[in-house]
């Protein structure tokens, strides 16, 4: 498995990662969406997403407030200290003067921060504001790098030019990308982060679970779901009939490869090599099965049946 270089930093990464948004401890607003996971159970995960490959883990301070990070920093601390962390400051109702408060509380929970993100655009300051305050952090070596989450093109490139006034570069965009949310590649974030050389980290690229095909085979398991997901319309019955020919074709391409369904879908997302992954797990054989997909090569005609699919089922 070859590794990726993270935008322009000398952040070596497997081409998927770990997301910890389901080590929340159920606790916040975002936690919600998740059943509490016993710490056990986290350590098992991290352990075999390691020893399958795995070397960096997404998490943010939203996620259960502090309970992802806590918990993931002691899976790691019995594992592997060196392991990529990137996290997240959290903007909501916040100036970009709140950045060095919380990343101090951060650094108390985790070991280090490679790659600090700011969560989204939704604060109280301007990307300038926000890059000016993120660039602080790297001249005291608190982090290494910065990325940002769900931003424009535009706001992308706002914050890249700013932290190039600092002798910076802006490593990557956390955007929703999958092969049933493509809005990237539309609304110019995929060719001004490839422009730019800033990495796009894909989250949600199972698309909570859906490109798995597990719901369309049994509809009965989204009312067993904790949370939010039940609700969205992605898994009612009309959503599920409207993405079935896709999961079709994923199971198609996966017996051929001697796959899952989920495996092709990462696979799909992971062929643009200025993209990397991050989907979560719930259970050891979920990391597994996600690890497994670094394996597996597309050919340019199965990539293209799966655009096309995809496309006609967003419609």
């Amino acid at each position: 498995m070859k590794l990726r270089t993270l935008g322009s930093s000398d952040l070596q990464v497997s081409p998927i990662g770990l997301g910890c948004w389901q080590f929340s401890k159920g606790q916040g607003v975002g936690g919600k969406f998740w059943a509490d996971l016993e710490d056990e159970r986290i350590i098992d995960i991290v352990k075999v997403s390691l020893e399958n490959g795995i070397n960096w883990y997404d998490t943010a301070e939203m996620y259960g407030w502090g309970a992802s990070e806590t918990v993931l920093a002691l899976s790691l601390s019995s594992l592997r200290k060196d392991a990529i962390i990137a996290t997240k400051w959290s903007p909501f109702f916040r100036t970009a003067g709140s950045i060095p408060r919380v990343v101090e509380k951060q650094l108390k929970r985790l070991p280090h921060i490679d790659l600090y993100q700011v969560h989204n655009p939704a604060g109280f300051s301007s990307v300038e504001s926000e890059m000016d305050a993120m660039a602080r952090l790297v001249e005291k070596k608190q982090i290494r790098y910065i990325g940002v989450s769900n931003f424009t093109a535009n706001q992308m490139r706002r914050a890249d030019k700013r932290l190039r006034t600092h002798g910076l570069r802006l490593v990557s965009n956390q955007v929703l990308y999958n092969l049933l949310d493509r809005k990237p590649e539309i609304n110019g974030v995929l060719d001004s982060a490839k422009e730019l050389g800033i990495s796009i980290i894909a989250y949600s690229p199972l698309k909570q679970g859906i490109l798995t095909g597990r719901f369309h085979d049994d509809p009965s398991l989204v009312q067993k779901l904790v949370g939010y997901r039940k609700y969205m319309p992605a898994f009612n019955p009309k959503g599920l009939e409207r993405t079935r020919p896709l999961i079709s074709l994923l199971k198609e391409i996966a017996h051929k490869h001697k796959a899952t369904p989920s495996q092709i879908a990462l696979s799909w997302i992971i062929s643009n090599e200025t993209v990397v992954a991050i989907p979560g797990a719930s259970s050891t054989s979920q990391a597994i099965s996600n690890t497994a997909a670094m394996e597996i090569r597309l050919s340019d005609e199965e990539i293209q049946l799966l655009d096309m699919m995809s496309k006609r089922c967003r419609k």
